[in-house]
C-alpha cells in the first residue's frame, strides 16, 4: 500500500508516434547531421574537454626617465624617476607626473582665506572664529583682513602663503611620453599547480626543448625531482641586450615588456598632451590565455590598453587625478615647506587569463635544493592525460540540442507545408486530450454531412445552432463490422411498422417524397420534421444541418436500432451471459447501436456523443418506460461510447 500510495511502483515513459516519410526522414537526419557537425567544431574550438583554471599573478614595474621642465617662479628643474614616479600609489599600479604646481616658502602662520574657499566679508563680525570646513585652508581667527584690491576675506591660521594659482597649459612634463616602463608579471594556476613529479632525465629533456617558455625549479629528493614550473612576461629566449633595445609594438614586437608610455595612451585612443594637463587613469591589461596541452602548446601574454577614468573635463566633476605633498626644511630655525600639486596618470595593470590542460596526476613534492635553469624550457605534460569529467559534462550540455529538429519537424506539420487533413491526423496521434468536467465537448453526427462535428456546449444557444470547433473523419471500421454481423444475423425486421411507405426491410425506395415540417407544434430548430420537444439546450439537436428527409425514415434505422433480434445480439456480443428481461435494456442497447452507427469506435478529443431528438423519440416510442420518465442525456465521457451510451 505505502507503494501505491507514493508512486514507488510506477513507471512513466513517453508516447511516440513514428511518422514514416521520406521528405521527413531525410529532413530530421540532415538536422541532425548539423547539429552533430556544430557541436564537434565548437568541442575543438572552445576545448570542452579541457580542464580551466583562473590565473594567480603578481606584477612589478620600473619607470626609467628624465625630463627638464621650467618651474614658475623657481625656474629650470631636471626631474628623475624619483621626482617624477617616486611615490607608490597601491598594488599593482604606477604613477608618472606629468603637471605641477608649486608653492614656495610656505610657514605657519595667519593669512587671508583665498576665493572660492574663503568666506567673503566686510567686518570681524562676518568671520567665526575656530571655525573650517572641508573646503578650508585652515581655521578662522576671527578677523576680517584685506585679500585684494577690491576683496576682503576670513582670515586663517594656516601654512602661509595659501596655494593660489592654476594649472599650467600646456603641461610641465609633457616630455614624459617619451618615458618607458618595464612591466613583469609573473602568474600561476594553482589548481593545475605547474607542478610534476618527473624524473631527473625528463627534467633535462624539458629543458633542452626549443619551445615557449616556462621557468623551471628542480628540486631533488631520492632520486625524484619536482619539475615545478611558472610563467613570466618576460620570455625566457630574450637576452639582456635584447631587453635594453626592444620597445612594445603590437605589430613588430607584441612580446616586448617595455612600453612607451606615448604608446600606451595612444593605443588607449588618447592624446597624450592633453592628457597630462589634467592626468587620468589608464588600464594595461595583460591576458593569458594558456593551452598547456601536449599537442596545442602555447601561452603567452596579450596586451591591451584603454582608459578608465571619464576624459571629457567639462562634463565630469573633479575631473582628471592629483594629489598634494610637501618637501620639508628649517630655515634660521624656522620649519617651511614646499608644497607640490602633481598631475599625472595612473597606470592600473590588470591580469586575466585562463589554463587549459590535460588532467594532473600528481602535484605532491619534498623541498630540497633549488636550481633555476634560464633555458628556453617547458614543463613535461606526459603525466596528464584526457579529462574524461569535462568531456561527459560538455555533451551532456549539448544533447539538448538535438531537441530543436523535433521542434522544428513539429511546427513544419503544423504549417502550410502539409495539407490540413495531414496536420489534423498527426495532432490526433501524438497528443491525447483530456477534458475538464467543467469544460464538456460534445460530438455531433449529421446524416448530411460526412465529418463529426465538435462542438462546446453553449449556454446560450440551441446545440443545432452552436458552430463547430472542428471536423473529423469517422474512425468506424469496427462498428461497421458489428453492424454487417449483426445484419447478417438477424435479417430483415420482423414487425416493424411501415414509414412513409417502405417495409421494415432493406429494401430502399429512392423515390420517397420529404417530410414536411408539421404546422402545428414543430421545432424552430428541427429540419427533418420529426423532432421532439426538449427541455435542454444541449437536447434541441436534429438529425440533419439543412432541411430533409429524417434519418429514421432509412430502412437501415429500422432494422440496425429499432429490431428487437438485431439489439439482442449486440447486447449478447457484448456480454454473452445477459439476462433480458426489461425493455430498458433494449431500449438502452438502441441507442448504444445509435452510437456505434453514426460515431464509430471513438470520438475525437473524446468528446460526448449526442444523439438527435428525433432518434430518441422515436427509439423512446419503441421501447418506452413504463413510468413514461427518462433521465437525459448524461454529458460526461466515463466509458467508450461502444460500450456505453450517454442518453437514457
Amino acid at each position: 500500500m505505502p507503494c501505491v500510495l507514493l508512486n514507488l511502483c510506477e513507471y512513466d515513459t513517453q508516447k511516440l508516434v513514428k511518422i514514416k516519410s521520406v521528405k521527413l526522414g531525410s529532413l530530421k537526419w540532415t538536422l541532425n547531421g548539423v547539429i552533430l557537425m556544430f557541436i564537434c567544431i565548437m568541442l575543438l574550438w572552445n576545448k570542452g574537454y579541457q580542464e580551466y583554471d583562473p590565473v594567480v599573478s603578481s606584477v612589478t614595474t620600473k619607470v626609467k626617465g628624465v625630463a627638464k621642465i621650467n618651474i614658475p617662479d623657481i625656474g629650470e628643474v631636471v626631474w628623475d624617476v624619483v621626482d617624477h614616479s617616486g611615490i607608490s600609489q597601491g598594488k599593482n599600479s604606477f604613477f608618472v607626473a606629468t603637471n605641477v604646481i608649486v608653492t614656495q616658502n610656505q610657514k605657519q602662520g595667519n593669512c587671508p582665506e583665498v576665493p572660492p574657499y574663503g568666506k567673503l566679508c566686510r567686518t570681524d563680525k562676518d568671520c567665526e572664529k575656530g571655525f573650517s570646513d572641508q573646503y578650508s585652508h585652515g581655521v578662522q581667527t576671527g578677523a576680517c583682513v584685506k585679500f585684494d584690491v577690491m576683496k576682503k576675506t576670513c582670515e586663517v591660521s594656516t601654512w602661509c602663503p595659501i596655494e593660489n594659482k592654476k594649472r599650467p597649459r600646456p603641461a610641465l612634463l609633457a616630455s614624459a611620453e617619451n618615458f618607458t616602463v618595464m612591466i613583469k608579471n609573473n602568474i600561476r594556476f594553482p589548481a593545475f599547480n605547474y607542478i610534476r613529479l618527473i624524473s631527473l632525465q625528463t627534467c633535462a629533456y624539458s629543458v633542452s626543448q626549443k619551445a615557449p617558455c616556462l621557468a623551471i625549479f628542480i628540486i631533488p629528493t631520492n632520486h625524484i625531482h619536482s619539475c615545478i614550473c611558472f610563467r613570466r612576461n618576460i620570455l625566457p629566449e630574450m637576452k639582456d641586450t635584447d631587453l635594453k633595445g626592444c620597445i612594445y609594438n603590437p605589430y613588430t614586437n607584441p612580446y616586448c615588456p617595455i612600453f612607451r608610455l606615448g604608446d600606451i595612451v595612444s593605443e588607449a585612443k588618447e592624446n597624450f598632451e592633453d592628457m597630462a594637463v589634467e592626468g587620468g587613469a589608464i588600464g594595461i591589461q595583460i591576458n593569458w590565455d594558456c593551452d598547456l596541452n601536449r599537442i596545442f602548446h602555447s601561452c603567452l601574454p596579450k596586451y591591451t590598453f584603454r582608459r578608465l577614468d571619464e576624459k571629457e573635463s567639462n562634463k565630469t566633476l573633479y575631473p582628471g587625478f592629483n594629489f598634494r605633498f610637501a618637501r620639508y626644511s628649517t630655515v634660521s630655525g624656522v620649519e617651511q615647506r614646499t608644497l607640490f600639486k602633481i598631475y599625472g596618470i595612473r597606470f592600473d595593470v590588470m591580469v586575466f587569463g585562463k589554463v587549459r590542460h590535460e588532467s594532473n596526476i600528481g602535484t605532491s613534492f619534498h623541498f630540497g635544493e633549488i636550481v633555476r635553469y634560464t633555458k628556453r624550457s617547458l614543463c613535461p605534460s606526459q603525466a596528464g592525460k584526457f579529462s574524461i569529467i569535462q568531456l561527459i559534462i560538455y555533451i551532456g550540455s549539448t544533447l539538448s540540442y538535438y531537441a530543436l529538429t523535433t521542434v522544428f519537424l513539429d511546427w513544419l506539420i503544423g504549417t502550410s507545408c502539409y495539407s490540413k487533413e495531414a496536420k489534423q491526423n498527426y495532432s490526433e496521434r501524438k497528443f491525447e486530450s483530456v477534458q475538464d468536467r467543467e469544460e464538456c465537448f460534445l460530438c455531433v453526427s449529421f446524416v448530411d454531412e460526412d465529418k463529426l462535428r465538435v462542438v462546446k456546449k453553449s449556454r446560450k444557444k440551441t446545440l443545432q445552432q452552436t458552430k463547430a470547433l472542428s471536423l473529423h473523419q469517422r474512425k468506424n471500421d469496427l462498428a461497421s463490422m458489428r453492424t454487417l454481423i449483426s445484419v447478417m444475423h438477424c435479417g430483415p425486421s420482423r414487425g416493424l411498422p411501415v414509414q412513409n411507405g417502405q417495409s421494415g426491410g432493406l429494401s430502399r425506395n429512392t423515390d420517397t417524397p420529404l417530410l414536411e415540417k408539421p404546422q402545428s407544434g414543430s421545432q424552430a430548430w428541427c429540419q427533418c420534421g420529426c423532432c421532439v420537444p426538449a427541455a435542454t439546450l444541449h437536447e434541441q439537436l436534429c438529425c440533419r444541418l439543412g432541411k430533409g428527409r429524417c434519418i429514421t425514415s432509412s430502412p437501415i434505422f429500422s432494422t440496425l436500432i429499432l429490431n428487437p433480434s438485431v439489439l439482442e445480439t449486440a447486447l449478447f456480443y457484448v456480454d454473452p451471459l445477459a439476462e433480458l428481461h426489461e425493455g430498458a435494456q433494449l431500449r438502452h442497447g438502441a441507442y448504444s447501436q445509435f452510437i456505434r452507427w453514426r460515431f464509430g469506435d471513438s470520438t475525437p478529443r473524446d468528446a460526448v456523443p449526442v444523439i438527435p431528438s428525433c432518434c430518441v423519440g422515436r427509439i423512446r416510442a419503441e421501447y418506452p418506460s413504463p413510468d413514461d420518465k427518462y433521465s437525459g442525456p448524461r454529458l460526461h465521457q466515463t466509458t467508450p461510447p461502444q460500450a456505453e451510451f450517454n442518453a437514457q
